[in-house]
C-alpha cells in the first residue's frame, strides 16, 4: 500500500561534508525538513564540542532578541507573518549581526532610560499641577477664627481637627470665618493673646493608602494637625512599570517644627510625595503657569522619544527568525564527527527513501553556496535498528493523524489507522450526536474556520483552547456534516421532526380521545399504519408518540449500536491481516488472525445476523408463529446459545426458534468458537518449539525461522525488514512466550464481549442527547411560544436567547465534547487494539519551520 495507509520507508544514511561546506549544506537541509540527524557524540559534554563557542554567541544574540521581542510586544507592534522565512546568513556575517543587535539593544536601553526619566518628570509635574489646583480651593475656604495660648493649645487643635473632618464630610461653612493664612497667612486673635502662625505641607499619595495615612497622622500627632484631601479623578501612569494608579492630593496644617518633622516622617513612611507649594496666591498662580508650560514641552519630547523607540523596534522585528536558524545549524553540527584530518564532518541521519534525490539536490545547492569544490557524499547504510515512523500529512489529515499518535506512534511500516479514522470517527460521533440542527451549528463553525484559516493561522494566538479547536477544524466540520446525516435518519432537529414525505400513520380517533387518553397508542396491525415504512429515516409520528417513543427508539438504537460495533471490530481484525502479510508473519496469520476472525464471526456477527432475521420475519401484521407477540428476545437467545441452554417453552402458536435448524447451527457455531480458543492459546508456542528443535537438529547456530521471526529482511533499505508489526521470539524464553500468548488470548476472548457491550454507548449517548434537547424545548422555548400578543413577542425573544445559549453551551459544546471523548475511546480501545501496536517513535526532522514555531533547539535522536 501507499504511504497514506503505511508509514514512509526510511533508511539510515551516512553523510560526509567538507568543513567549509557543512554550514551551508545543513542550512539547506533545515529548509527542506526531511532529515533526522543522530548524535554521534553522546558521551561528549555539550561544553566540549567543536562549535560550542558559536552556540554561545547565538545564545547571547537570542537573549538580546528576546529582550527586543518583549519590548515589541509591550508596544503592541505587529510582527506580520508573511509566510516567507529569510535564509540563514553565512558564518562570516555573524559578526555584523552581533554588532547590529548590540547597537539595537544599547540604543533601546538608552531610549527606555530616557523615556522613563521623562515620564517620571512628567508625573511629578502632573502631580504638582493637581496640587496647585486643589490647594487653591483649600486656601479659598475658611475655618473659624481661633486663638492660641499655652494653656489651651491641645483643646484648640483637637477642636480644629474635628471641625476639619466635619467640614470635609458635609461641606458646611460657619458664619464666622477668617482666612487661613494671611494677611493671607496669619490668624489674628479677636481677644488678647498670642498670634497663631500655621505651617503646612502638600503632596500626593496612593488612594488605597489614604485611610491608613490619616489614622497614623491622628495617632502620631495626637490630633494636633489639620488634614484636607481631594481625589485626582484621572489615573496617572507609573513610569517604573507602566501601570495606571489612582492618587489623591493632601495638605496638612500644623504648628511648630516638631510636628513638621513628625509629619514629614509619616509621609516618607507611606511613600507620599511632597511638593513645594507657595503661600501667596500670586506665587501659586505663577508656578502653575510655569508647570503647564513645562508639561506641554515634555509632551512634545515624549512623543518624539516614543516615535524613535517605535522605529528602533520595527527595525529589530525583522531579525527575530535569523538567530534561531544559526543556532539550530551549529547545534546540529555539534552532533557530527570529525575525521582524522579535521577537514571532513561525518553525520548519520534517517531519511525517507523517496526523498533521497531531493536531499542530494539540497546538498549540492549548499556546496555551491559555500564555494566548495568537494561534493558531499550520501551513503545508505545497513542497520538492524528500527527506523522512526514518518506519516506524510497535509492540513486535512494532520488532525486525524494527531488523534492516532496521541494513543501511540505506529511501529515502523505498521498499518496506519488515520485514513480509516477520517470516515469512522465522525460517523460514530454522529451516531451519538445525531441532530440536524445541532449538526448544522457545528458544521457551520467548522466551515467558518476552514474558510478563514489563513487569517486565523497568521494570528498565532497563545490561547490553548482556541488552538485545539482551530487545529481540529476539519474534524469539527466532518462531525457536523455526519451529524446532519444521522439527524435526518433519526428525523430529529432540535427535538422536533421534519414531515418531508408525509407520515405513513393516520390518527383515526376523535380530538377528545386524543387529548384525554394518555395511554393511547397506534397499532401497526390496524388501518392506523399504511403498511409501508417512511422513505428515509424515522416516521415523524414517533416524535409525538409520548407513550412508546422511548421504547421504540431504545430498541432501534440499541440494535444499531451492536451491529455497528461488530462491523467495526471485524474490520479492525481484518486490517491485522495486512500487517501479518506485509511482515511475512505466517504464524500470526494462521494462529492469530484466522481464529480471531472466526471467533468474532461465529459469536458476535451471528448476534447481529439474528437482529436482521428478527426484523425481517416478525411483524405486527403477520400471523403466528411470526407475529409480534412471538418474537423472541435476541439477548436471551444469545445467552442460551453461549451456555447451551434449551429455550423456554414459547406461547401457544409460537415457536422456540426463529428459523429451521437454528439449534444445530448455534451448537456448531459455539463449538467452532470454542475450538478457536486453544488454537490462539497454543498454536504459536507449539510452532516455535517445533522450529527450535528442528534448528537444534540441523546445528544451525544463531539461525532463525519464520516461526520465530515475523520478518525475513533485517536491513533498513529493505523496507519490510524492520519488524514494527512482527514478533521476534529468538531471544525470548519459552515460558515468557507462553505467558504472553495466554494473556493475549484471554484479553481477546474476554475483550470481545466487553468491547461489544462498550458500543452500547452509541445508544446511551444518542438517547441522552435527544432527551436533553426535548427537555430544553419543552421547559424553555415552549414557554415563549405559548405567549400571545405583543408581550408574547418580547417574551419569546428573551426565552429564545436563553434557549439558544443553553443549546450551544450544553447540547453542542458539552454534549459534543462528551461524544468526542467516547468516540475516541471506541477507536483507541475497541478498534485499534485489534491490529495496532503503536510502539514506534516519531520521525523528528531537522526543520527550520518547526524550530522557529517552537522556539527551541531541534530534537535529536540519541541526544542527552
Amino acid at each position: 500500500m501507499g504511504s497514506l495507509f503505511r508509514s514512509e520507508e526510511m533508511t539510515l544514511c551516512q553523510l560526509f561534508l567538507q568543513s567549509e561546506a557543512a554550514y551551508a549544506c545543513v542550512s539547506e537541509l533545515g529548509e527542506l525538513g526531511l532529515v533526522q540527524f543522530r548524535d554521534l557524540n553522546p558521551d561528549v559534554n555539550v561544553f566540549q564540542r567543536k562549535f560550542v563557542n558559536e552556540v554561545r554567541r547565538c545564545d547571547e544574540m537570542e537573549r538580546k532578541l528576546r529582550y527586543l521581542e518583549k519590548e515589541i510586544k509591550k508596544d503592541g507592534i505587529p510582527m506580520l507573518d508573511t509566510g516567507e522565512s529569510p535564509e540563514a546568513p553565512q558564518p562570516r556575517e555573524m559578526i555584523d549581526l552581533e554588532a547590529t543587535f548590540e547597537k539595537l539593544e544599547n540604543e533601546l536601553r538608552e531610549v527606555n532610560q530616557n523615556a522613563e526619566a521623562l515620564k517620571r518628570n512628567f508625573l511629578e509635574l502632573t502631580e504638582l499641577k493637581h496640587i496647585l489646583r486643589k490647594t487653591q480651593v483649600f486656601f479659598d475656604e475658611t475655618v473659624p477664627t481661633v486663638s492660641y495660648n499655652t494653656s489651651s493649645s491641645t483643646a484648640t487643635f483637637k477642636s480644629r481637627w474635628r471641625y476639619g473632618r466635619r467640614q470635609m464630610a458635609d461641606n458646611q461653612n460657619e458664619d464666622e470665618q477668617a482666612q487661613l493664612l494671611g494677611e493671607e497667612a496669619g490668624v489674628r486673635a479677636s481677644q488678647p493673646g498670642q498670634n497663631l502662625k500655621l505651617g503646612f505641607v502638600a503632596g500626593v499619595i496612593l488612594r488605597e493608602r489614604l485611610a491608613a495615612f490619616e489614622r497614623m497622622l491622628w495617632r502620631a500627632c495626637r490630633g494636633n494637625v489639620f488634614l484636607r484631601q481631594a481625589m485626582i479623578e484621572s489615573p496617572l501612569e507609573d513610569p517604573s512599570n507602566g501601570d495606571q494608579v489612582y492618587k489623591s492630593v493632601f495638605i496638612i496644617f500644623f504648628q511648630g517644627d516638631q510636628l513638621k518633622t513628625r509629619v514629614k516622617k509619616i509621609c516618607e513612611g507611606f511613600r507620599a510625595t511632597l511638593y513645594p507649594c507657595p503661600e501667596a496666591p500670586a506665587d501659586r498662580r505663577e508656578m502653575a503657569m510655569g508647570v503647564m508650560t513645562r508639561i506641554e514641552d515634555l509632551n512634545t519630547v515624549l512623543g518624539q522619544t516614543q516615535d524613535h523607540r517605535h522605529r528602533v523596534l520595527v527595525a529589530a522585528a525583522k531579525n527575530l527568525k535569523i538567530v534561531r536558524k544559526i543556532k539550530a545549524i551549529y547545534h546540529t553540527l555539534n552532533l557530527f564527527n570529525l575525521d582524522v584530518t579535521q577537514k571532513c564532518l561525518i553525520a548519520e541521519c534517517w531519511v525517507p527513501v523517496l526523498d533521497i534525490e531531493t536531499i542530494q539536490l539540497a546538498l549540492r545547492r549548499g556546496t555551491e553556496r559555500s564555494g566548495s569544490s568537494v561534493p558531499p557524499i550520501l551513503n545508505r547504510m545497513q542497520t538492524f535498528e528500527n527506523p522512526p515512523t514518518y506519516n506524510r500529512t497535509n492540513k486535512f489529515t494532520k488532525a486525524f493523524q494527531a488523534l492516532i499518535d496521541a494513543y501511540g506512534v505506529a511501529s515502523y511500516r505498521e498499518m496506519n489507522p488515520a485514513p480509516y479514522t477520517i470516515i469512522t470517527f465522525p460517523f460514530l460521533f454522529a451516531v451519538m450526536f445525531g441532530d440536524l440542527g445541532h449538526g448544522t451549528l457545528m458544521a457551520l463553525f467548522g466551515l467558518w474556520m476552514i474558510r478563514k484559516e489563513k487569517g486565523l493561522a497568521a494570528q498565532k494566538t497563545t490561547n490553548e483552547i482556541w488552538n485545539i479547536f482551530f487545529g481540529g477544524r476539519y474534524i469539527i466540520f466532518l462531525m457536523g456534516v455526519f451529524s446532519m446525516y444521522t439527524g435526518l435518519i433519526y428525523n430529529d432537529i432540535f427535538s422536533k421532526s421534519l414531515n418531508i414525505f408525509g407520515s405513513h400513520w393516520h390518527v383515526n380517533y376523535n380530538k377528545t380521545t386524543v387529548l384525554n387518553n394518555k395511554h393511547l397508542q397506534l397499532n401497526p396491525s390496524t388501518v392506523d399504519y399504511e403498511g409501508e415504512p417512511y422513505p428515509f429515516g424515522m416516521d415523524p409520528i414517533w416524535q409525538v408518540a409520548t407513550a412508546n417513543k422511548i421504547i421504540f427508539q431504545n430498541s432501534y438504537k440499541m440494535k444499531i449500536s451492536i451491529i455497528l460495533g461488530v462491523i467495526h471490530m471485524i474490520f479492525g481484525v481484518s486490517l491485522s491481516l495486512h500487517n501479518h502479510t506485509y511482515f511475512k508473519n505466517r504464524n500470526a496469520v494462521l494462529y492469530e488472525f484466522i481464529p480471531q476472525l472466526v471467533f468474532l464471526v461465529m459469536m458476535f456477527f451471528y448476534l447481529a445476523l439474528l437482529m436482521f432475521i428478527k426484523w425481517n420475519r416478525y411483524a405486527a401484521t403477520n400471523s403466528p408463529p411470526y407475529s409480534a407477540g412471538c418474537a423472541p428476545s435476541i439477548l436471551i437467545t444469545f445467552i442460551d446459545m453461549v451456555l447451551g441452554n434449551t429455550p423456554k417453552t414459547p406461547l401457544e402458536g409460537c415457536e422456540s426458534y426463529m428459523y429451521a435448524g437454528q439449534s444445530l447451527f448455534q451448537s456448531l457455531f459455539r463449538f467452532i468458537a470454542l475450538c478457536c480458543i486453544p488454537v490462539m492459546l497454543l498454536g504459536k508456542p507449539l510452532k516455535i518449539i517445533q522450529a527450535r528443535r528442528q534448528a537444534n537438529r540441523q546445528n544451525l547456530t544463531g539461525a532463525t525461522s519464520d516461526a520465530e521471526v515475523g520478518m525475513t529482511n533485517g536491513t533498513a533499505g529493505g523496507g519490510a525488514g524492520h519488524g514494527g508489526g512482527g514478533d521476534n521470539h529468538e531471544e525470548e524464553e519459552l515460558s515468557e512466550i507462553c505467558i504472553h500468548q495466554g494473556i493475549h488470548t484471554i484479553e481477546f476472548v474476554l475483550g470481545s464481549v466487553s468491547h461489544t457491550a462498550s458500543y452500547l454507548r452509541l445508544w446511551a449517548l444518542s438517547l441522552a442527547h435527544a432527551q436533553l434537547a426535548e427537555v430544553l424545548w419543552n421547559m424553555v422555548l415552549s414557554i415563549g411560544l405559548r405567549q400571545e400578543g405583543w408581550t408574547g413577542g418580547i417574551m419569546l425573544t428573551i426565552v429564545f436567547a436563553f434557549w439558544a445559549i443553553l443549546t450551544i453551551g450544553i447540547l453542542v459544546l458539552m454534549e459534543g465534547l462528551s461524544a468526542f471523548l467516547h468516540t475516541l475511546r471506541l477507536h483507541w480501545v475497541e478498534f485499534q487494539s485489534k491490529f495496532y501496536k503503536g510502539t514506534g517513535y516519531a520521525f523528528q526532522p531537522f526543520a527550520f519551520d518547526q524550530i522557529i514555531e517552537n522556539g527551541g533547539t531541534p530534537a535529536v535522536e540519541g541526544a542527552e
